[in-house]
């Protein structure tokens, strides 16, 4: 620990290791897809965390069986860190990430707004991109707020005016 930082309070996490043969390839794709919907924090080659509640747990001790299955080797742990700067830096790499998927949806939505024929199917489409961002968004960026705003905007434009701005964040 670093002089002068404080050790805590910090949240706990729900870390998995992880180890896949090279081949096939197969699992490693998937498991590497299923980690990214997610949102995880990968911490080293293997290790990945997520803010620790039922829900990251649970999901997590799914794919922790699913490298069982292809022959790999998974352990799952609760852990915190063990100072408030790692906490920091662990959060603030998340909503890095999901800051620049807030910023494409948003970019996204000002492209469908130039194309009326294609409005309508464009909303259900970003609309299913919002819910899934929002799904893994654990610390929600500013963009999180221009994303929704956009589209709003491009629903009212096509005459909708339902949009998942008051979905709240995990």
């Amino acid at each position: 620990m670093s002089r002068g930082e404080p050790a805590g309070p910090t949240g706990e996490w729900v870390l998995l290791s992880y180890r896949l043969p090279r081949e096939p390839s197969g699992p490693r794709t998937t498991l590497w897809r299923r980690l990214k919907r997610l949102g995880v924090a990968q911490l080293a080659d293997g290790l990945v965390a997520l803010p620790a509640d039922a829900r990251t747990r649970e999901q997590l001790e799914w794919l922790a069986d699913d490298v069982t299955e292809a022959n790999g080797t998974a352990g799952l742990w609760v852990a915190r860190p063990a100072t408030v700067a790692q906490e920091r830096e662990l959060a603030a790499g998340m909503a890095a990430a999901r800051a620049a998927e807030y910023r494409a949806l948003a970019e996204q939505c000002r492209d469908a707004a130039a194309d009326p024929a294609k409005r309508a199917r464009a909303v259900r489409r970003l609309r299913g991109e919002w819910r899934a961002i929002n799904r893994r968004d654990f610390f929600p960026p500013q963009e999180r707020e221009v994303a929704a705003a956009a589209l709003h905007e491009l629903a009212a434009l096509g005459g909708d005016t339902v949009v998942p701005v008051q979905e709240t964040t995990p």
